[in-house]
């Protein structure tokens, strides 16, 4: 099993990267947020993810101050995702706002490009060749060195390829949640890195019966570490986003890349979906 992702303009990064949602909370910074951030690049860590739409650009901000000028780290965030309330989420993908939004993260994040940048959401009131085009003429600008895309379908994927290239796609995708196994399989096929948010189903290993508990033990490894070493071991071109505010568990996560699974256990694994 391979240990890193490369894209196809040469850039490589560990393929377990972190998710910076948990560093914040609302418009303010959970303390030691900068810490965890900057052990996570110590522990090997060089795909960081965040988003416009994370506690209003805060979590940009704080990745910035505690990471930038990010050596040897890849930094994606996202945008077309508005918060206009606490308990709200709501696509946005009006070409102007999408490319606001990419402007706002370029200086936020303090850069002349952004690594990655993610459709956070498709906006089904906007034409997704509309939305996909404002990614593609930043990109073209030098604005954003690679696109990717947000909780979308393989026909989706697919015609959004039609107009720009996919450097990334991140939907939801766990042990025991298999729902978007088609975009995973189309990812693998076109060497598309797949990016799976929730990777540990919020640590609710439930429905995973003693299966898990059981292939965990018998590795002295936490049930965890072995939900993201499956992942690890699906596909090359899976990259995990745990994400923590606390360091223990932080160290906990990243050391399920030094899990090593059987067939055997992978297979049992694989049969709880």
């Amino acid at each position: 099993m391979t240990s890193t992702y490369t894209f196809e303009d040469g850039l490589s990064v560990h393929r377990l990267g972190f998710g910076a949602m948990r560093l914040t909370e609302w418009d303010h910074v959970k303390d030691g947020a900068q810490s965890v951030a900057r052990r996570a690049a110590e522990l090997g860590v060089t795909f960081f993810d965040t988003a416009d739409a994370y506690d209003l650009g805060l979590n940009e901000e704080l990745l910035a101050d505690a990471l930038h000028p990010y050596p040897g780290l890849l930094i994606a965030t996202k945008c077309g995702h508005a918060r206009p309330s606490r308990g709200e989420w709501v696509p946005l993908g009006r070409p102007e706002y999408l490319r606001q939004q990419a402007e706002l993260s370029l200086r936020r994040l303090r850069v002349d490009r952004l690594d990655l940048l993610q459709l956070h959401r498709l906006d089904p009131q906007v034409p997704l060749a509309d939305q996909i085009g404002a990614l593609a003429r930043l990109r073209d600008e030098g604005k954003v060195a690679r696109i990717g895309l947000s909780e979308v379908s393989v026909a989706q994927l697919a015609e959004a390829r039609a107009i720009a290239p996919i450097a990334s796609v991140q939907n939801r995708y766990n042990l025991t949640d298999r729902a978007s196994g088609d975009v995973l399989g189309y990812c693998e096929r076109e060497g598309i890195a797949f990016v799976p948010w929730l990777p540990i189903a919020r640590g609710d290993h439930a429905t995973a019966g003693g299966v898990l508990a059981k292939v965990a033990a018998g590795l002295g490894a936490t049930p965890a570490q072995v939900s993201l070493a499956w992942l690890l071991h699906r596909s090359p071109v899976v990259i995990p986003i745990p994400g923590t505010s606390s360091i223990p568990h932080l160290e906990e996560n990243c050391a399920a890349a030094d899990v090593t699974l059987s067939d055997n256990d992978f297979a049992q694994l694989t049969a709880l979906g």
